[in-house]
């Protein structure tokens, strides 16, 4: 009897030992998470903790479903360059911004790689918005590729289950600058909101969850009168796209960039109850592959030697299309945030971006969780503007 009692407490020991390893095994930001797990998907009413590790998570977690975007065989180098001289604390920016990654291009070079929050250069982080400026680019590449005729065009010519909706006799320009003048309400506070609930509609049998949602808006607005900032209406973007072209946004970035560009690696992006692409948010891919994509955009979005999207497309699209009238908020391009000096920046809440200056050659991706969605609460936000000011005053005393 007390054998087999030795032999018990041995074999308890070996249980809690391996229980133990597998708990180191699996990370810091898998520990962080499951020790204070979310209920559901609803990433907007996450705790801080939550965030810090989820943002880092978002495609590995059950309680959300994503695609992959295949990156190829060949890599873009990002050459190493000589160490950027700041005005400024380093370490205590990327403290204050609770950063998780912060990555500076100059001349296609690495002149900046900071990483916390346990990420690397080889691990993906959530975008948030900062993929609305990924979709609207594929929309010059499907003109470019004849699948939509003009901006001009109706998107219900390409989407045919919203002839009659509010959405009937919007055109696919007023879409990209959010002038649809459909009614939506982006209160990331508000757990009412239209951007906390489309993604909880049942579908209508034979619909996307997306549309079933969308085309139930009333209209606010006349068409092309009035800016009002909407996922929904990057939503309907990626829709347009995989009806234009038949094919999946995610397929058609992998196609298009992903993989003729030269990512280091796959990329995810977060899907609805029936399956397509949220395209106006929540990206997840290497903070080094953000910014070969700022990259790609400086490179005229060549990719293989050839154009990826219409002529003319990336000066219409990066500068001035609709002013939005907000103190403290830039103008808009088509889903790029457009700025006086001709640079320009794919946004997300919570600290995300890509920051392009073409004067400067220059690219700046963030990564961050920060305590609120639009960094306001800690002025975190006005301190991001002033490293891009920072980084550029750098570059200009370099000559």
């Amino acid at each position: 009897m007390a054998k087999m009692m030795k032999i018990a407490g041995y074999g308890l020991a070996l249980l809690v030992a391996a229980g133990a390893i597998a708990w180191y095994a699996i990370g810091p930001q898998w520990r962080t998470f499951l020790s204070n797990p979310p209920l559901d998907d609803r990433v907007l009413q996450w705790t801080q903790s939550q965030r810090d590790s989820g943002f880092a998570l978002s495609d590995k977690l059950p309680i959300i479903d994503s695609v992959r975007i295949g990156a190829g065989d060949h890599v873009r180098p990002l050459p190493q360059g000589e160490p950027l001289a700041l005005d400024l604390d380093i370490d205590a920016y990327l403290e204050s911004q609770n950063s998780a990654a912060l990555v500076v291009l100059h001349d296609g070079q690495i002149r900046l790689e900071r990483y916390g929050l346990h990420q690397d250069r080889h691990k993906r982080w959530t975008s948030f918005s900062v993929a609305k400026s990924l979709t609207s680019t594929l929309v010059g590449a499907a003109i470019r590729d004849g699948h939509i005729g003009s901006l001009e065009d109706k998107v219900s010519d390409y989407v045919t289950a919203l002839r009659g909706s509010a959405y009937d006799d919007v055109s696919i320009h007023q879409l990209l600058t959010m002038t649809s003048g459909v009614s939506w309400n982006e209160d990331y506070q508000d757990p009412q909101s239209d951007v906390a609930l489309f993604n909880e509609t049942e579908p209508e049998p034979g619909e996307t969850a997306l549309l079933s949602y969308l085309k139930r808006l009333p209209r606010a607005h006349p068409a092309g009168t009035v800016f009002n900032y909407s996922t929904g209406e990057t939503n309907l973007v990626g829709i347009l796209v995989a009806s234009a072209t038949g094919k999946t946004v995610s397929g058609y970035l992998s196609e298009k960039i992903w993989r003729a560009y030269g990512m280091q690696q796959f990329a995810t992006w977060v899907t609805s109850k029936s399956g397509e692409e949220i395209s106006g948010c929540c990206m997840q891919a290497a903070a080094l592959d953000y910014a070969r994509f700022g990259q790609f955009m400086l490179d005229g979005a060549f990719a293989d030697g050839q154009p990826v999207v219409a002529e003319g497309w990336i000066d219409a699209a990066t500068n001035l299309q609709v002013e939005v009238g907000r103190e403290g908020v830039r103008d808009y391009g088509y889903q790029w945030w457009t700025f006086d000096d001709g640079a320009y920046m794919a946004g997300g809440i919570f600290g995300q971006a890509i920051f392009v200056d073409p004067a400067r050659e220059l690219v700046i991706v963030t990564h961050s969780s920060w305590d609120d969605a639009r960094g306001v609460s800690a002025g975190q936000n006005d301190e991001r503007y002033g490293f891009f000011a920072a980084v550029q005053a750098a570059i200009d005393a370099e000559g």
